[in-house]
């Protein structure tokens, strides 16, 4: 027997191609789960595909600098991420990330400013929020 796990609560993920807050949505889930895997050949991919040149440039010198992973502001891997619209104006979208680090009621947060150019949907700026 078939059930539909929506009405029993399971999550429900959707998004759309056109829309720049799904696109850093899906960016995050898949650039997560690239670093988390160990796959860095798929994170460096993920980026290209996603970042303008620009902004690859600008985090690689981040990186240097602070020896961490620019795009999660951090040395270490998330337990969960999420994003959600802001604002826009100027051409530009910008979304929040959350990134949740550790389990439970101790589990910490950071949010990330993320800005997407709304002519290409690429990821053009990350800062902390």
């Amino acid at each position: 027997m078939f059930r539909d796990r929506t009405q029993t609560g399971a999550a429900r993920r959707s998004g759309s191609p056109d829309s720049a807050v799904d696109r850093v949505a899906d960016f995050y889930g898949a650039y997560i789960d690239a670093v988390s895997d160990g796959t860095d050949d798929l994170s460096d991919e993920l980026r290209a595909h996603y970042l303008t040149e620009d902004l690859r440039q600008r985090l690689a010198a981040w990186e240097e600098a602070n020896h961490a992973d620019g795009v999660l502001r951090a040395q270490d891997v998330p337990t969960a991420w999420s994003a959600a619209y802001h604002d826009s104006g100027a051409g530009h979208l910008f979304t929040t990330v959350t990134l949740t680090w550790g389990t439970g009621p101790d589990a910490g947060h950071t949010r990330l400013a993320v800005q997407s150019d709304l002519s290409t949907k690429l990821i053009s700026d990350i800062e902390d929020a």
